[in-house]
């Protein structure tokens, strides 16, 4: 009890409103913005998609960040022990292997995120050699995804991730946010701006903002939409909680969940007039999905003026988007370590890393079963770990959930909050793992 009360006392907090928010952003703004969202967006309506997905990110998604952050607030912990203890106050069994899944489903995140994060980080040196004007895109993927040569770009991955959550919350995970984030957001700019640019870039802003009305009446506009905005600002129920708990009575929660999901939500805009202009511009397939970075991107680099330059540009903001991501992913799992143990952070950090490097060994030599485990992590482990807190939270916590909310809120919540996280957001987010495993993923 000594040394939990210790942990507490001496436990590391955001040093501003500033750091807090671009640090969360930074966990959010995750592959699937990029790739996904511009997609979607356009082929779901258009500007019509945009009524949905505005709902459910700032109704739900919101929800969501409100209820996680003042999850590990209350507790000054991660997921893990909050659960454990809520579990222990209503004389609950079962409390380890439940508070276990949120931390296992931000872990299995980590594993298969860190070798997408391998292949971008290979694509990156291409650029900066030159020598990704000299492959075929068409081909080259499948030739190093999926192959031992990928390894030491995935160990390298890692080793990002590492160096930057061994420093601590403020030294790594905010002074990093605090940087990359503004310098993402600026690239993300300039290569919006040469996008559009492009002749025939306008059929790519009409693909993605021609509204098409009668897209509203099909439900699968809305499953996609609320798909995309549940995992825009949910990474597992874990990763989330965990950044909550490094923030102090006197952080106005509220107003930081809803700066999240809107900064977020402008940095997919972003990245959606960064891609697909320039993909209509050179006539290739705007569904292309998660090869888009990896085929069509450098297909198009390779037909653009200065397309080596911009090339850098363009992964070195993916690099930015994904590590500021990962870094959260690990956090989770080192968090609950070293809250329940006597580890420190940098004993937890390396164990936890090599653990999962060793994990996805098999995940990066094996493209089949590196997309069976994604899957399956994605489409139901990991947002089985967000159902979990939203439950605990909502309907198990034994005290007054909405005055821990609204600790520091210039603006408070009524009981109706409660009331919406019970009845609307734990249903919504069940059936958002039922639809996703039914659909084979919706976000």
């Amino acid at each position: 009890m000594s040394t939990n009360l210790s942990q507490k006392k001496n436990r590391e907090t955001f040093s501003s409103k500033f750091g807090f928010v671009v640090s969360c952003v930074g966990a959010a703004l995750g592959l699937g913005n990029i790739w996904m969202f511009s997609y979607k967006l356009g082929t779901y309506g258009g500007a019509a998609f945009l009524i949905p997905y505005f709902l459910f990110v700032f109704l739900l998604g919101t929800c969501g960040l409100i209820e996680e952050f003042a999850f590990g607030r209350a507790f000054k912990s991660g997921s893990n022990i909050g659960i454990k203890k809520v579990f222990e106050s209503r004389n609950l069994k079962g409390a380890s292997i439940v508070a276990s899944i949120p931390v296992l489903g931000l872990t299995g995140i980590l594993i298969f995120y860190s070798i997408v994060i391998g292949w971008i980080l290979k694509y990156f040196a291409l650029s900066v050699t030159g020598d990704i004007s000299k492959i075929n895109p068409a081909t080259y993927f499948d030739s190093f995804a999926g192959t031992s040569a990928s390894i030491p770009w995935v160990l390298l991955a890692f080793l990002i991730t590492l160096l930057i959550v061994c420093l601590g919350v403020t030294k790594g995970i905010e002074k990093l946010n605090k940087i990359i984030m503004p310098l993402l957001l600026s690239l993300f700019i300039i290569l919006t701006i040469r996008a559009l640019t492009l002749p025939g870039a306008i059929d790519g802003v009409e693909f993605l903002l021609m509204p098409r009305w009668d897209a509203l009446l099909d439900a699968n506009t809305w499953i996609m939409a609320l798909g995309q905005a549940f995992f825009t600002v949910s990474l597992s129920g874990c990763g989330m909680v965990v950044y909550g708990s490094y923030t102090d009575e006197k952080f106005d929660i509220i107003s930081s969940s809803f700066s999240t999901a809107l900064f977020d939500t402008i940095a997919a805009l972003l990245a959606a007039f960064m891609i697909m202009p320039a993909v209509f511009a050179f006539g290739l397939n705007p569904s292309a999905g998660p090869s888009l970075l990896f085929i069509t991107v450098p297909s198009i680099f390779n037909e653009m003026p200065y397309g080596n330059i911009l090339s850098i540009l363009f992964f070195l903001s993916i690099i930015l988007a994904a590590i500021s991501s990962s870094v959260n992913m690990l956090e989770g799992p080192v968090e609950a370590i070293i809250s329940s143990s006597k580890i420190n952070r940098k004993t937890a950090s390396i164990l936890v890393s090599i653990i999962c490097f060793v994990c996805s060994l098999p995940l990066a030599v094996d493209i089949n079963k590196f997309n069976t485990f994604a899957d399956f992590i994605t489409i139901t482990f990991s947002p089985s770990g967000a159902m979990i807190v939203a439950i605990v939270a909502f309907f198990l916590y034994k005290g007054d959930f909405l005055a821990e909310i609204n600790k520091g809120a210039k603006r408070p919540l009524g009981s109706w909050f409660i009331f919406f996280g019970r009845y609307i957001f734990v249903p919504v987010t069940i059936s958002v793992i039922i639809l996703g495993t039914l659909l084979g993923g919706i976000g």
